[in-house]
């Protein structure tokens, strides 16, 4: 079971880890082979708080975590990065890779198994903006790949071959790198793909635990709309590569918003006993 990560007790060193702080992008304009697909977006993720993306798809959500990023180039606005602690902001497209690496990190659906490794080493690999050249590493190092594959529920298979993985365990295993980082800006696309009940569920309850308890930033990509009310505290509901509705989930996610962006009819209820948003589509045979 995962466990909560991040605690006072068991953090790792100081100075390992970057100050809690805020990325926002500005009017962005992103294209795909010359067609734009993101329309003059603006975005800010804040420290202590999950920002959920949702949308069909094609509406231009992971292009603009991508962007966020600086995996995906930035064809209008800009993507600035700034301190909790409310110094100036910074322009990321300014900053060095090991710099940006150490304050934004973000979790893929795209990376691939590395083959003749194994998971301890793969999740060493969140430490490289810290090592400096050839050298070893060091005791910071050390805890904070330990904490990391503690908190995600892969320290038992620490020295496995990640080939003999499934899907879901190297889900797990990458997102166990992405958090040895050890960044104060986490952002997460599609992070529950892959996993089975449980560990959808802990990967959540994970994503609160960072934003509650280290006040960390973290923005999210998903299409389980149930998951993303349960997780986020902004949400941003997205059309066409625009922005279709933004605020808290229960003022985005109407009856009527989701109809207007997905073409389905949808109920919309709260759980009377945990306050939670229900979102039942209505497809033909239940209409």
């Amino acid at each position: 079971m995962f466990t909560s990560p991040f605690r006072q007790t068991d953090r790792p060193a100081a100075g390992t880890a970057a100050p809690a702080a805020a990325l926002h992008g500005h009017d962005l304009v992103l294209r795909y082979g010359g067609r734009p697909v993101v329309h003059g977006v603006s975005i800010a993720l804040e420290p202590g708080r999950a920002t959920a993306l949702v949308g069909p798809n094609g509406s231009g959500k992971s292009t603009l975590l991508r962007a966020l990023s600086r995996l995906h180039r930035v064809d209008g606005g800009r993507v600035t990065l700034g301190a909790g602690d409310g110094q100036p902001e910074r322009d990321a497209a300014l900053l060095s890779a090991r710099q940006f690496a150490r304050e934004v990190t973000l979790f893929s659906q795209s990376r691939p198994a590395p083959q003749g490794l194994t998971v301890a080493e793969v999740v060493a690999f969140g430490r490289h903006p810290y090592r400096r050249g050839f050298a070893g590493q060091t005791a910071e190092d050390r805890t904070a790949i330990d904490h990391a594959m503690g908190v995600t529920g892969v320290r038992d298979m620490a020295g496995r071959p990640v080939g003999e993985l499934s899907g879901g365990e190297m889900q797990r295993v990458w997102l166990s790198a992405c958090l040895a980082q050890d960044t104060g800006v986490v952002l997460l696309d599609e992070p529950t793909n892959h996993l089975d009940l449980r560990y959808q569920i802990e990967t959540l309850d994970l994503v609160r635990d960072l934003v509650q308890e280290h006040g960390i930033a973290v923005g999210i990509v998903l299409h389980d709309l149930d998951q993303a009310s349960r997780v986020a505290d902004t949400l941003v509901l997205m059309r066409s590569g625009r922005v279709h509705a933004a605020g808290a989930p229960a003022d985005v996610l109407t009856a009527e918003n989701i109809a207007e962006v997905y073409d389905i009819r949808v109920e919309v209820g709260v759980d009377p006993r945990t306050g939670r948003l229900r979102i039942d589509p209505l497809g033909r045979h239940l209409v």
